[in-house]
């Protein structure tokens, strides 16, 4: 990404801070770091800590996001950046990156007038000598795609490698439909045109080009056959763009993997993460 087009993300959040409303009169502080900081003038997004206070409507979105395993942070993210993308939004964060290091620089606290933010991110300059920032909490399996696995993910992720919990691999998936009348009917969940059409249907045509039981597939919150409701243990599970990353060392309890496609897309390349349980034993208690 280019430095002009960090810059301009980082005053359009700036704009919506400014414009207020529900939730951001709950924002108390924003900081950033990495490679903008420094003056990368090609970073590869743009890190921002975000603090923040909730009330009872944000509590309660928390939860239920959370009871159906989606972001439970996707109403801040929304008036905080839109549907833009190259904003890597850290919430709660500040403590743990300052004992870990990380240099962290203000933006913007609660009571100042947001110009005072305008002001100091006009002084963060570019520096031609200043390349991307090094990744933190990295492993073999997020080379070339790290830019789209956020730091949270990151940890659990690389915490379930250094246990031995879990074992993980990259893989591109191939373009493809599967033949089974119930991955074709589990595919009716979304338009033709949908990136998560496209992504499911590729993670379907694979499990079946691996002889995998599609009876035993939990397809991004619903099985491809069978009810939620029922007590059978699925084997396989699947996600897309994170949104139930919470639940897949849960499911690694008694399942045997999950794939997460990391950005469905229309055209662009499908880039997946295979997750194998390795050692029950080892994974995180709840």
């Amino acid at each position: 990404m280019k430095r002009e087009r960090a810059t301009t993300l980082l005053n359009d959040m700036l704009d919506r801070l400014e414009e207020g409303g529900w939730p951001l009169d709950l924002v108390d502080e924003i900081l950033v770091f990495g490679s903008y900081v420094r003056g990368a003038l090609n970073p590869s997004d743009v890190d921002v800590v975000v603090e923040h206070r909730r009330d009872d409507r944000l509590v309660s979105e928390f939860v239920h996001a959370l009871s159906y395993g989606r972001d439970p942070s996707a109403s801040m993210k929304r008036a905080l950046k839109g549907n833009s993308r190259g904003l890597q939004i850290h919430f709660g964060e500040r403590d743990t990156l300052e004992e870990e290091g990380f240099e962290l620089t203000l933006l913007w606290t609660r009571g100042e007038p947001v110009d005072a933010a305008r002001t100091r991110l006009a002084a963060i300059t570019p520096d031609p000598a200043a390349g991307r920032a090094p990744r933190d909490y990295m492993i073999e399996a997020f080379d070339g795609i790290d830019r789209w696995v956020p730091r949270p993910v990151r940890i659990d992720l690389t915490a379930l490698v250094d246990r031995k919990a879990a074992t993980i691999r990259q893989l591109q998936l191939p373009d493809a439909e599967p033949a089974h009348p119930a991955a074709l009917e589990a595919l009716t969940r979304w338009s033709d045109t949908s990136p998560l059409r496209r992504a499911a249907a590729a993670v379907l045509a694979h499990l079946e080009a691996n002889a995998r039981p599609l009876d035993s597939v939990y397809l991004h919150g619903d099985p491809v056959i069978g009810s939620r409701y029922s007590d059978k243990v699925w084997q396989t599970g699947v996600g897309f763009e994170w949104r139930y990353y919470r639940s897949i060392a849960h499911h690694l309890k008694e399942g045997a993997d999950w794939f997460e496609v990391i950005r469905p897309t229309r055209t662009q390349p499908l880039h997946a993460l295979h997750i194998t349980v390795q050692n029950r034993s080892a994974l995180p208690r709840p």
